[in-house]
């Protein structure tokens, strides 16, 4: 029955809700993807904008409830069972988001023509999707185009990045949808026909496919120290001395680039440039190897705290990035005096503060990378900054450790494999207990470590295969796909069929 009456939208939605969180890890069914959308847009198929709003939230619920629910793994601790109520919270915050896209759906399927209405659906719940995803509150995460990490589609993140993904994927599950809902086939095809011939062209045209072999050697290396271990004032010298050792151990390869995870130089209530003695320590590693050491600590200076990643070079310690997109609530807490009366603030804000120079560092290794620290290679515009302003490969430091074995740590690698896609540049990615490893410019492995090893993760990367995205970057895109909204929302199109 189309349109569907509420019982029938409702379960639509759910199911839409459901299948769109099995596309990502760890199910990881990419395929469901578009089908999870078209059962979404079928829910929407001629509602008002208040029931495609009330459909979209209750479908985002569930949705962003089982996607976000590794986030209940790093604070359950703190908070007990309060964890899986604030991870529902969350979850009906961000499912806003799929609302909004709802009403922008309704409205354009209403002014648009037939053939053409199911593409303004799909730029609808695109602009949603990058909305929530940017800013220092965003939270980039569960982005539909990084389902396609590993499928032929990937290869349009080349040239229209992971929101080009998200914007194709909503296109297929859109008309689909509408094939369905009118049971006119002839726009689905020509839009499957469409897709497949933009994926093929991008996959011959892509750059990544014909790179160089890579001449560079690389080590990320994972010591593996749990969470509940790591910020232990008796832990910081035997985690000094399981990574300088694996380090030595490394330079018998002579790499020229190795890389540690984000914070693993945990000094509890100080700061790695308090101790002398280890920045020495490890300039003199770096210079033992003829290698650049890139090592996550804590930088204090004052009242602040910076995430900060030292770069130790054979001339000593040369240069340091510090984190400058913070997890909100976790790393600083957003109006936190404002908010100091409600529980647990204390224990949840990370009291960090934001650094402000770019993350582009030159190295001994005769290539410049861009650093990205955990949550930041999430955002696809802050890496396409640090290409911009010249890095030729990316560094991804981050401590997956606070969520365990759960989704977290496999969506946070996937989402390093679309940013090697988008930058066409290799990507070095040191988790503290994985997922760690090198990705080549066309999303590939080359070498990875799973999650719970200790190990050494050998591989090699050179200079950026180059894209045609590292050019033209997320934001022109993201307007693109707003211009093509508005254009089937204002003009005066005849009566549609």
């Amino acid at each position: 029955m189309f349109p569907p009456n509420r019982m029938l939208a409702a379960s639509l939605a759910a199911a839409g809700g459901l299948l769109l969180a099995l596309a990502f890890p760890r199910a990881g069914v990419a395929v469901l993807a578009p089908v999870g959308a078209a059962a979404l847009f079928l829910a929407w198929h001629r509602a008002s904008w208040k029931r495609s709003f009330a459909l979209g939230w209750f479908a985002g619920l569930i949705f962003f409830t089982i996607s976000f629910w590794w986030w209940s793994t790093s604070i359950k601790t703190e908070v007990g069972a309060l964890a899986y109520v604030a991870v529902v919270i969350a979850a009906a915050i961000e499912a806003l988001s799929i609302g909004a896209a709802g009403v922008l759906a309704a409205l354009v399927t209403r002014r648009a023509p037939a053939a053409l209405a199911p593409l303004g659906a799909a730029a609808a719940f695109t602009i949603a999707e990058w909305t929530r995803s940017i800013g220092q509150l965003g939270v980039p995460f569960a982005q539909l185009g990084y389902t396609q990490a590993e499928t032929p589609l990937r290869a349009i993140a080349a040239y229209a990045g992971t929101i080009g993904l998200t914007f194709v994927i909503c296109i297929l599950g859109a008309y689909g949808a509408d094939a369905i809902a009118r049971r006119v086939w002839r726009p689905f095809a020509a839009a499957g026909a469409l897709v497949v011939v933009t994926a093929v062209a991008a996959w011959g045209a892509w750059p990544a496919r014909t790179v160089a072999a890579p001449t560079i050697p690389v080590v990320a290396v994972q010591g593996n120290i749990a969470q509940s271990l790591k910020w232990q004032p008796n832990m910081l010298e035997s985690t000094v001395e399981r990574y300088t050792a694996m380090t030595r151990s490394a330079i018998a390869t002579d790499p020229k680039l190795v890389v540690w995870p984000e914070t693993v130089i945990a000094i509890n209530g100080g700061g790695l440039n308090q101790y002398p003695e280890l920045l020495a320590r490890f300039a003199q590693l770096a210079r033992s190897g003829d290698a650049t050491l890139v090592a996550g600590s804590v930088e204090i200076r004052g009242v602040s705290s910076y995430n900060t990643l030292y770069f130790f070079t054979p001339a000593g310690l040369t240069a340091t990035y510090e984190k400058r997109q913070l997890v909100p609530f976790a790393e600083h807490f957003p109006g936190q005096a404002f908010l100091s009366w409600l529980p647990y603030v204390g224990q949840l804000n990370g009291n960090f503060a934001e650094g402000s120079a770019n993350g582009v560092t030159p190295t001994s290794a005769g290539i410049t990378v861009g650093s990205l620290i955990c949550w930041e290679s999430a955002f696809g515009d802050i890496a396409f900054q640090e290409v911009r302003d010249g890095a030729q490969a990316l560094v991804i430091a981050t401590d997956d450790a606070w969520f365990g074995t759960s989704s977290g740590p496999y969506q946070h690698a996937q989402i390093a494999q679309l940013r090697a896609i988008e930058s066409g540049e290799y990507v070095v990615r040191a988790a503290a207990t994985g997922i760690s490893g090198i990705i080549a410019p066309d999303g590939s492995w080359t070498s990875r470590a799973p999650l719970e090893v200790q190990e050494n993760v050998f591989g090699k990367i050179g200079l950026p295969a180059g894209s045609a995205f590292a050019h033209i970057g997320p934001m022109r895109v993201f307007f693109a796909i707003i211009a093509l909204y508005l254009a089937l929302v204002l003009v005066p199109w005849r009566e549609r069929a």
